[in-house]
């Protein structure tokens, strides 16, 4: 019974959703020893961008329209973006526990933003060419 709906929806599958939940497991390590202060402020911060970027490679993974997948994943781009400003801020304010976590945490978000850039890349080729097979069928 190795049916491929037995293994869940599709997006588990891409490493662009493996790379985002390591990321996001990461995030949740290191909050729990930022001071007091900044764990429920900026932490809950990265916390929820961490959550949303994974919310948005689900979503725009599950997009069968072309167009919208492009759009979603213009916006992961920019999460993706907003979520490097807030480790940037959270390093000014040395609340991790160490350069090396804060390094690993910007390597992965950096590769996070590779990953999601070439994928919006690719989809805004794809909604091109069907807008264009779209308008020469019409």
């Amino acid at each position: 019974m190795n049916h491929p709906a037995a293994r869940g929806p599709r997006y588990r599958q891409l490493p662009l959703w493996r790379d985002a939940q390591r990321f996001m497991l990461e995030v949740e390590c290191a909050v729990r020893a930022f001071p007091r202060y900044h764990k429920y402020t900026l932490g809950t911060e990265l916390r929820r961008q961490a959550m949303d970027v994974n919310r948005m490679v689900a979503r725009a993974a599950q997009q069968g329209d072309a167009a919208w997948r492009a759009a979603l994943l213009e916006r992961l781009v920019w999460q993706v973006e907003d979520l490097k400003m807030s480790l940037q801020l959270a390093k000014e304010l040395q609340v991790f526990a160490s350069f090396a976590q804060f390094q690993r945490l910007a390597e992965q978000a950096v590769a996070l933003g590779k990953q999601s850039g070439g994928w919006c890349k690719r989809a805004r080729s794809v909604a091109a060419q069907a807008s264009l097979q779209g308008a020469s069928a019409a």
